[in-house]
Parts: structure tokens; C-alpha cells; sequence
């Protein structure tokens, strides 16, 4: 059963996937059709000269890096938080849970109330955020192996409570400000978005999912082996302390990469990889692929919808995937039958 629910679930959710990714290049501030969408990238792929220049600069130069971008950045958000559930062990782990995401928040305050980095333009605020980002990670990994090692308990607690603390240094930061701007500049990027994004963007976040998700992959049966226990584990022949090791810099990087290209966009890491155990079960090899579409979708749909809701002005991402994710996820949990690591 769950062979033929893996041969059926992964061409219908990449299936999906091309057809959302084509359907949301054509939303916006202006309605591009799907024709016109189809006609523009016939045109580039093929070098042939655009029917329209207007809705070629629209799709090409604007939505397409968008939706790309939302593709990479939900499968991603996806692959960490099935790596951090397992990791510690904890169906409610998702991939902001090493304090990463606070300690970006803290990168990215510091870049917009103080112009820190100003020199770097548009990388600015993008280098603060990850900067912050991996300067969380690393005092997070520190701490957690200075007092006992990194057990899953240790990191779940230690994770969460600086992360609180880099919350509380990013609203000090906007206080002293004497920018009125700079509280919501700080909460509209804490919040996540995807406006920025063009073909420059692209390269870092690509390069960085893929290959997280190729070692990943290469470490499936470990990480089922991990899912059952560490006693489990070694007694297979499973290096934990250094698997343990190992994925905490993976994921410490791939979250920090995320975050500073698109902001705090929560839920995607918690939610799908429950939904997709609950399609292709709980063995790695089969879920992280799973969990890569289906979090891209799941992106490329929010991304869109938050373009279209309050045309023509837009709502950050991150609270459409908290209004969505929440109620999806009570539903999933609802399940008399579900339970975490089981199908």
C-alpha cells in the first residue's frame, strides 16, 4: 500500500506543483492570463521575440523569480522541519525552533534601525538576517553540548528559550530607534515575504536546498533509525552524537539561508511533513521527497493568494500560512489513527 501511495503521490504532487507554479506566474497587482503567461515563457525559453514587452517584463523579470523562489523556499522550510522532528524527536519541532529565526530577527533590527551594512545595498539586510541567523545556531549548539551534549530535550529547551531572548534583544533594538518606520519594517520582514525576489536572489537558496536535501537523502535510513531512538539507533550502527552533530549544522545553515531571503514564514515545516507522512508514511526515503513538493505547493499557493486577497497591495506570507496552516494542522492531528513517525 504504501509502495503504490508513493508511485501515485509523487508525479500528482510534481504534477501539481508545475501547474500551481504556471497558474500563480499569472497573479498579481494585474492579471496576466494563462495563455499569455505560457505565450511569455514559450518566448524566452525559445529566444523567439515577445508578443507583448509589458507582459513579458511582468512574467519574466518579476513573477517567475517569485514563484521560483516560493518553490525553493517552501520545499526547503519542509525538508528542515521533517530533519528537526526528527532530530528531536518532537512532532511539534519545526524549523525555527533553534532559535534561528529569532537570532535573523536580531540581524535583520539591527540592519534596519541602525543601517548596519548599508554599504552592502540590497544585501544588506539579507547578510544582517543570516549573519544573526548562524551567530543564534552556533551559541544555541554551544550551550546545548557545554551542558550535557546535544540530546533532543536539551536542544528543544535551550533552542527555546534564547530564542525568546533574541526576540526580546529585536523589539529593544526597534524601541531605541528613533526611526518611526522601524517597527514595521522589522514586522513585515519577521512576517515574511517574497516581494523582493529576482533572478539574483535565486542561486544561494537553490544551491543550498539541494544540497541539503542530496545529503538528506543519503542519510534516510539513518535518520529512520534515529526516529526509533538513540538506544535504537546505535544499536544498528548508527553514529549518533556525530549524525546528531551533523544535522544541527545542516539544518542551522539551511534554515539561516532560508530566512534571510524571505523572512519568518511559519507552519510550512510543521504542517506538511505530518501530511506527508500521512501519505507516503514515515521512511525517510520516501517522505523527504514528499515533503519537498508538498512544501513548495503549499508556498506557491500562499504566495499567490496573498496577491490576490487584498489586490493591489499585498499581506506578508507568513500570515496566510498561519491562517491556513493552523486549521490544517488541528485537522491532521485529529486523525484517531495518526501518530507521529507512523503512517
Amino acid at each position: 500500500m504504501t509502495r503504490a501511495r508513493v508511485s501515485l503521490a509523487l508525479p500528482l504532487l510534481g504534477a501539481l506543483l508545475s501547474a500551481a507554479m504556471i497558474a500563480a506566474t499569472g497573479f498579481g497587482a494585474e492579471i496576466v492570463p494563462v495563455s499569455a503567461v505560457l505565450d511569455a515563457l514559450t518566448a524566452r525559453l525559445t529566444g523567439a521575440t515577445p508578443t507583448d514587452l509589458g507582459i513579458d517584463t511582468i512574467v519574466w523579470q518579476l513573477r517567475v523569480p517569485r514563484t521560483l523562489l516560493a518553490a525553493i523556499v517552501g520545499a526547503g522550510l519542509a525538508l528542515a522541519g521533517a530533519a528537526m522532528q526528527t532530530l528531536v524527536r518532537n512532532p511539534l519541532a519545526d524549523p525555527f525552533l533553534l532559535g534561528v529565526s529569532s537570532g535573523a530577527g536580531v540581524g535583520a533590527a539591527a540592519v534596519i534601525t541602525s543601517g548596519l551594512f548599508a554599504g552592502a545595498g540590497i544585501w544588506a539586510l539579507s547578510g544582517g538576517a543570516l549573519l544573526g541567523a548562524l551567530g543564534a545556531a552556533t551559541l544555541v549548539f554551544l550551550i546545548a553540548l557545554a551542558q550535557g551534549g546535544l540530546t533532543p530535550l536539551r536542544l528543544v529547551l535551550t533552542g527555546t528559550v534564547l530564542g525568546s531572548a533574541f526576540a526580546g534583544f529585536s523589539s529593544f533594538l526597534v524601541f531605541r530607534s528613533t526611526d518611526p518606520a522601524a517597527a514595521e519594517s522589522v514586522l513585515f520582514w519577521l512576517l515574511g515575504s517574497l516581494a523582493g525576489a529576482d533572478w539574483t536572489t535565486l542561486a544561494l537558496p537553490f544551491t543550498v536546498v539541494v544540497t541539503c536535501g542530496a545529503i538528506l537523502m543519503a542519510v534516510a535510513g539513518w535518520l529512520d533509525a534515529l526516529t526509533l531512538g538513540a538506544d535504537t539507533a546505535s544499536s544498528v550502527g548508527v553514529p549518533v552524537q556525530h549524525l546528531r552533530i551533523g544535522l544541527f549544522v545542516l539544518l542551522a545553515v539551511l534554515v539561516g539561508v532560508l530566512v534571510a531571503v524571505s523572512g519568518g514564514i511559519g507552519f510550512v515545516g510543521l504542517v506538511v511533513p505530518h501530511a506527508a507522512r500521512m501519505i507516503v508514511g514515515p521512511r525517510h526515503r520516501n517522505l523527504l521527497p514528499a515533503c519537498a513538493l508538498g512544501g513548495a505547493l503549499f508556498l506557491v499557493i500562499a504566495d499567490a493568494a496573498t496577491r490576490i486577497l487584498v489586490r493591489p497591495t499585498e499581506i506578508p506570507v507568513g500570515v496566510l500560512t498561519g491562517l491556513i496552516g493552523a486549521p490544517i494542522f488541528l485537522l491532521l492531528m485529529g486523525r484517531r489513527r495518526y501518530q507521529f513517525g507512523t503512517s
